[in-house]
């Protein structure tokens, strides 16, 4: 069967339509985000002090709970022996009397009770100096890479001044904006393919969604997504830009 010239052109005005309808819809769920280390913090100390003890240099791996830097110390390390000499100074007391109690009664219950509070009141105190003394430590919360430290051995800090900062970028994320059709049609763990633009080359990656913003910005019409995905491999340098494919 012929088709006659006219129909022809509505068959091809009708396949352009089309074809631009799916580009356009193409092009509005390839979103742009930037890559994020899922773990990313900058740590300091609660309190002013010298440095004296620097671990770690950059680039090297951490464990959690490795001691990365040391402030000024040696008041509270003395503090620290003094109070675990009174602590156990007063559970000798406090045993001791609590045996004569309980065997012969040679003592009252008031100072047995006496003994045992002042052994109370060295524990914490103890404990509170233990505390003084980690509060001059810089400790990794989480295994990870040292990126930066902003801060050398002999120089002098502020509380709460950066001094570190640990990343781990085993695992990534990409933060986009989308179009608020398109967040509506995203769930939480629902797969998603990305090309990440790692440097000139384009990195294939399926990530998870694991946050959608429950609110659209009024101004842009534009919802924040993150999509999660595994990057053991440290083929992904995070602050690179990447797209959300359809």
């Amino acid at each position: 069967m012929h088709l006659s010239q006219s129909a022809r052109c509505l068959a091809h005005a009708l396949l352009l339509s089309a074809m631009t309808a799916l580009s356009a819809q193409a092009a509005e769920m390839q979103a742009t985000g930037i890559v994020l280390p899922l773990i990313d913090v900058t740590l300091s100390a609660p309190v002013p002090g010298i440095v004296i003890t620097r671990k770690f240099d950059e680039g090297v791996a951490v464990k959690a709970g490795d001691i990365l830097m040391e402030l000024d110390n040696q008041l509270e390390r003395l503090e620290v022996e003094r109070r675990k000499i009174v602590r156990d100074q007063k559970q000798i007391d406090f045993d001791s009397t609590k045996k004569l109690f309980n065997a012969t009664k040679g003592v009252s219950k008031e100072e047995l009770e006496i003994k045992e509070a002042e052994f109370r009141v060295a524990v914490v105190e103890y404990d509170i100096a233990v505390e003084q003394l980690r509060r001059r430590q810089v400790i990794a919360p989480h295994a990870g890479v040292i990126a930066q430290i902003a801060i050398e051995v002999g120089e002098s800090c502020t509380a709460y001044q950066p001094l570190i900062q640990v990343v781990d970028t085993s695992q990534c994320y990409l933060v986009a904006s989308v179009e608020a059709a398109q967040g509506a049609r995203l769930k939480k763990d629902q797969e998603v393919k990305m090309e990440i633009d790692n440097g000139g080359e384009k990195a294939a990656v399926t990530g998870k969604v694991f946050f959608v913003s429950p609110v659209v910005d009024p101004a842009s019409g534009l919802q924040r997504v993150k999509i999660l995905f595994d990057n053991k491999d440290g083929k992904v340098r995070p602050g690179l830009t990447g797209v959300v494919l359809p």
